[in-house]
């Protein structure tokens, strides 16, 4: 009966490993860095976008 209890907790304790290990941030620094400038670049593209729209409906 003692083994089940010591299996149950090593599991236990592994899933709780696994769970800080996903929740955690996995990029390193420079993918992170790179991650960030790639959607800026997109927002800003969007911004653009969305002033010129809006620029084509005060000219009407």
């Amino acid at each position: 009966m003692a083994r089940g209890n010591q299996r149950d907790k090593a599991r236990e304790k592994n899933q709780k490993a696994e769970a800080a290990k996903k929740s955690g941030n996995q990029m390193s620094g420079t993918a992170m860095q790179k991650n960030k400038e790639d959607v800026a670049a997109i927002m800003r593209q969007k911004q653009a976008a969305a002033e010129a729209k809006k620029a084509a409906e005060l000219k009407k």
